[in-house]
């Protein structure tokens, strides 16, 4: 029962144990229905092909670690978004270093 529960657990998105953080597909909606979940939601976690990115909105609100930086990706229409308010992963932070 033990190993079910935990392979259960490893097979889940590592943003989906944060609280309060959404996970969205970019494939499923337009530029502007993305921006507005994001708004609404303040933290959200975009997938986009095999990875994703993490959105946080209003943008200063990043996490130790990361910077804020503009993202592109297209919509389900095909077209290209340029979103402003990106958190990645820094490596210049000194939070990143161990």
């Amino acid at each position: 029962m033990k190993s079910i529960i935990l392979a259960v657990a490893l097979s889940l998105p590592l943003p989906a144990f944060a609280a309060g953080v959404m996970n969205v597909k970019a494939s499923e909606h337009s530029c502007s229905e993305l921006t507005q979940i994001i708004r609404q939601n303040k933290k959200v976690f975009v997938r986009v092909g095999f990875g994703g990115r993490s959105f946080r909105y209003p943008p200063a609100q990043c996490s130790m670690g990361d910077k804020r930086t503009t993202t592109s990706l297209r919509d389900v229409r095909g077209k290209q978004c340029v979103l402003d308010y990106s958190c990645v992963f820094d490596p210049a932070s000194p939070y990143n270093f161990p």
